[in-house]
């Protein structure tokens, strides 16, 4: 009996213990006041393997390798794309080629970490490469253009390139780079001189419109304020901020003379404008498109109507305006509101049981995880937040473990993709290994 009451005791021990460990490695926890109290999902380290900076590279290079145009040097839309696509129908979206260049900039810097002067000069070079492209392409950077096929026509696609060129000019200090920033951004901000456009800026409401209106005159009925548009500006003003020099004399005052020689229409704004720019645009956002309680970034406005639909590229850039100003300003409410913005993403965003990032149909949502690397990558390293590592690495872990065999992976990481795959769906791996290998 003592043998059999032994054997048995332990067979339940051991069964204790494997339920005790699934339990853990899939436990999801929110506290009673919800997501934004900061308790995470435990720690899964020990379930994912750990990615080497070769298997980046591997990643990052297979992407170019089958969606990077060797011919016109902007992104093909899919694997199926011939090389020398020139049409709207063939390449990526216009405002999704800035988010491209930005993982070519985070490619340089992690080799300039890495003292790899080769991938430096290399990536450098993919760097120019895909400004020239863009600029060939989409109309010279004209922003008054609208060509329906390669020009301009919503405030949110120039902002997001606003934000390339200011970081762009950031690392290399080329200042064709700030130029283009500068003027993309008053473009944004003040409207066109020569479409009679309004401007995204709101003078009487404040916060930023995302369709433009250039009916003569302008008016303000078309009333949406998508947070797509404002907390993107708030990144780029204050990206823009940080990197002028404070003694550089052309940003010590507005521009005076303006697009065409009005002054209604600046082509820069002073470092000090920028960063009330900034904070003005970023307080009217918190009030309108930002729930403190539940951490939710909504979609948009209309007036009255807020749309919460919430997704993962609004978060990040929320995430992302808020870093950025905490960095600057060291006020904790800043901070308070990143970390409730990334663990809703986690904590509701992300389904059981794996709770990675999460899987969304649409042609675009593949991106939105490139653009929430890009700002968790502040949230996690710039601000100390590491409780949200493990969430990030488990996603990469998921999505790598499912490449396909040219070594691409798609927007649903539990998955091999199917043929063709889009660059949308193909860069958000890659972008969250350039920015999470382990050499920040």
């Amino acid at each position: 009996m003592n043998s059999q009451f032994i054997l048995m005791k332990n067979f339940i021990t051991v069964i204790c213990l494997v339920v005790g460990l699934h339990a853990s490695a899939h436990r999801y926890a929110v506290g009673d006041d919800g997501p934004a109290n900061n308790k995470v999902y435990m720690s899964e380290s020990h379930m994912f393997a750990k990615i080497s900076s070769k298997e980046v590279w591997v990643a990052y290079d297979a992407f170019n390798k089958y969606l990077f145009d060797p011919q016109t040097h902007i992104y093909k839309v899919n694997t199926a794309t011939a090389d020398g696509a020139d049409t709207k129908e063939k390449v990526g979206a216009i405002w999704t080629q800035a988010i491209y260049w930005d993982m070519a900039m985070n490619a340089y810097k992690k080799a300039s970490d890495e003292g790899d002067k080769a991938k430096q000069s290399k990536y450098k070079a993919l760097v120019e490469q895909m400004y020239q492209g863009a600029g060939d392409h989409y109309v010279h950077f004209d922003w008054h253009n609208q060509d329906p096929h390669n020009g301009w026509f919503i405030y949110d696609d120039i902002m997001w390139w606003t934000i390339s060129f200011a970081r762009a000019y950031g690392i290399f200090k080329d200042d064709e780079y700030l130029k283009r920033a500068d003027e993309s951004f008053c473009r944004v901000w003040h409207g066109s001189y020569l479409l009679k456009d309004r401007g995204s800026y709101d003078k009487e409401n404040g916060g930023m419109f995302w369709n433009w209106n250039n009916t003569n005159p302008p008016d303000n009925r078309d009333n949406g304020k998508m947070s797509c548009i404002n907390f993107p500006t708030v990144i780029a003003a204050v990206t823009l901020y940080n990197n002028i020099d404070p003694a550089d004399e052309q940003h010590q005052t507005d521009d005076q003379v303006g697009f065409n020689g009005d002054p209604h229409y600046p082509r820069w704004h002073s470092r000090n404008t920028y960063l009330q720019n900034a904070k003005e645009i970023y307080a009217w956002g918190v009030n309108n498109l930002f729930n403190k309680n539940t951490g939710n970034v909504a979609d948009s406005r209309h007036g009255n109507q807020v749309d919460w639909s919430a997704s993962m590229y609004n978060q990040g850039t929320f995430i992302g305006a808020s870093c950025l100003l905490y960095k600057l300003t060291g006020e904790q409410s800043y901070l308070d509101n990143a970390v409730a913005a990334a663990n809703y993403a986690m904590n509701i965003l992300c389904e059981p049981p794996l709770y990675i990032f999460p899987y969304r149909r649409g042609e675009e949502q593949g991106i939105y995880t490139a653009i929430f690397a890009q700002y968790m990558a502040m949230l996690v390293y710039d601000c100390g937040q590491t409780q949200f590592l493990d969430w990030v690495l488990r996603t990469v872990s998921h999505g790598w473990k499912n490449k396909n065999k040219m070594n691409l992976t798609g927007k649903n990481y539990t998955s091999i993709p199917d043929s063709p795959v889009s660059c949308y769906d193909a860069s958000g791996i890659p972008a969250l290994m350039l920015l999470f290998s382990g050499n920040r």
